[in-house]
C-alpha cells in the first residue's frame, strides 16, 4: 500500500483537484493507497471539502488539528499514521505534480531506492529577496552542515517503511524533516521535474516562515552558528591590526597624525555589533534545549476521519 501525506492550510480550492489526480494515478499503478489530508488550523473551508470527499471515498482520511501548527508539525502527524509499505509527502498545491511519482514508484518498487527525492530544476516565480536568499542559504548550508543534504529539493518525496520507522522514532521537536530524511543515510536517488506555478489560493510559506525553517535547519544540521565566533574573531582582529599598521606606516611615512579615539569608537561599534549576534546565536541553542527539555507534544490532534475503516 502507498500512504500520500499532505498537509493542507487553506487551500479548499486545492483539495479536490490534487484528490482526484492522485485517484487516477493509483487506479494506473493498481496498487492499494491511502490518502491523509492534515488540517493545519485553516481558517477557511478546507475542512468542510476534506469532509466532503472522505465521506465517500474511505481511502481518505483526515486528521484535524486543533490550530495551525506549522507546515513540519502537519507533515510529522501524518507521518505518524501512515501506514504503506512506500510513504509519499507532498504540498496540496499542485505545485508538486503527482504524475512525477510513477516514476518515484518505480525507482523504489524495482530498483530498490528507500528514499525518492522530486528535485526541482526550475525555482518558484518568487520576489527577488526570497530567490536571493534562498541560493545564499543553500550555499552556506552545504558548505557548513554535519550531512549532505540534496540541493533543490523539498518536501516532496517517497520513503519506504524503514525510513519512516526512524523518522517517527527521533525524538526532537526542532523538526526539520529534510536534514531528518537525509541524516538516516538509506540508499536515495532523485527524479528532476519542473515545478509548475501555483494554480489556485497563496502560499502558507510566507518570508517569516521561511525564515524559521531555515534557522531550523542551520542550527540542526549544522556547526556554522557554532563556529561563528571564532570566525567573526579572526575577522575583527584582522581588521584591527590592519588599521594599526595603516596609522603606523601613515604617521611613519607622513608624518599624519590621528585621534586614536576615532578609531576607538569604530572598533568598538564592530565588538558591540559581534556581541549581539554572539548573544543571540546562544539564546537560540537556549531556547531549543528549553523547547526539547520541556517535552510539549510537536501538535494537538482535535479529530480523526476514516482512521477506524
Amino acid at each position: 500500500m502507498l500512504s500520500f501525506v499532505i498537509p493542507a492550510y487553506n487551500e479548499e480550492k486545492n483539495i479536490e483537484a490534487i484528490y482526484i489526480r492522485i485517484k487516477e494515478l493509483m487506479q494506473s499503478i493498481r496498487e492499494a493507497f491511502e490518502i491523509i489530508f492534515v488540517n493545519d488550523g485553516s481558517t477557511d473551508n478546507t475542512l468542510g471539502k476534506l469532509r466532503e470527499i472522505a465521506s465517500n471515498n474511505k481511502e481518505v482520511k483526515i486528521i484535524n488539528l486543533t490550530r495551525n501548527f506549522g507546515h513540519q508539525a502537519a507533515l510529522t502527524a501524518g507521518l505518524k499514521w501512515a501506514k504503506g509499505d512506500a510513504i509519499i509527502s507532498m504540498d496540496c498545491d499542485l505545485q508538486d505534480p503527482p504524475e512525477i511519482i510513477l516514476e518515484m514508484y518505480h525507482k523504489w518498487k524495482h530498483e530498490g531506492f528507500e528514499i525518492v527525492y522530486a528535485r526541482r530544476k526550475n525555482y518558484r516565480k518568487d520576489n527577488f529577496l526570497k530567490k536571493a536568499g534562498s541560493k545564499l542559504y543553500y550555499k552556506i548550508f552545504s558548505k557548513f552542515s554535519l550531512i549532505d543534504i540534496p540541493r533543490n529539493v523539498g518536501d516532496f518525496r517517497l520513503i519506504d517503511k524503514k525510513v519512516l520507522i526512524e523518522i517517527n522514532n527521533m525524538p526532537e521537536h526542532s523538526r526539520y524533516l529534510r536534514g531528518m530524511v537525509a541524516w538516516t543515510g538509506f540508499k536515495h536517488t532523485f527524479v528532476d521535474y519542473y515545478r509548475p506555478d501555483r494554480k489556485e489560493g497563496e502560499s502558507a510559506y510566507s518570508l517569516a516562515k521561511l525564515a524559521r525553517l531555515g534557522m531550523d535547519g542551520m542550527l540542526n544540521f549544522t556547526v556554522l552558528p557554532l563556529r561563528l565566533g571564532f570566525y567573526l574573531g579572526v575577522l575583527t582582529i584582522f581588521i584591527g591590526t590592519a588599521l594599526l599598521l595603516y596609522q603606523i606606516g601613515d604617521t611613519l611615512i607622513t608624518g599624519a597624525y590621528y585621534h586614536l579615539y576615532k578609531w576607538l569608537i569604530v572598533v568598538l561599534f564592530i565588538f558591540m555589533g559581534f556581541m549581539f549576534m554572539l548573544m543571540w546565536i546562544v539564546g537560540e541553542y537556549i531556547w531549543r534545549i528549553f523547547n526539547e527539555v520541556r517535552s510539549r507534544p510537536i501538535y494537538i490532534i482535535k479529530e480523526k476521519v476514516n482512521f477506524d475503516v
